[in-house]
């Protein structure tokens, strides 16, 4: 029986694709956080003054946290998902409230 390297084996683990609308947790200082892609990036990008190297066999996700109007980028390695969204996009994914710009949300 072929030995597989450790790299190979774990291959599979960093493969998970993501897409806009999906339900992601992650790990930040704070404890496990959870939120909704809204942007994948396929190419290199400048993110909050950094750049950020991207490509289309390892994207970046911008995730948009569910306890607060902040935005992150991580790789999907970094990733874990919750739960698959629905065609469509982050919008369609989340009920009407949470869907609303976050100005409109503080205003309700």
């Amino acid at each position: 029986m072929p030995v597989r390297s450790e790299a190979a084996m774990n291959a599979g683990a960093s493969a998970a694709r993501f897409r806009v609308g999906d339900r992601v947790r992650w790990n930040s200082e704070a404890g496990s956080v959870s939120g909704v892609i809204v942007r994948v990036h396929t190419q290199d990008t400048m993110y909050k003054g950094c750049l950020h190297h991207c490509s289309a066999d390892d994207p970046q996700y911008e995730i948009q946290s569910d306890r607060s109007d902040h935005v992150a980028m991580h790789k999907g390695r970094a990733l874990t998902l919750v739960q698959r969204g629905r065609r469509g996009g982050a919008a369609a994914a989340l009920p009407d409230a949470a869907a609303a710009p976050p100005a409109a949300r503080r205003a309700r």
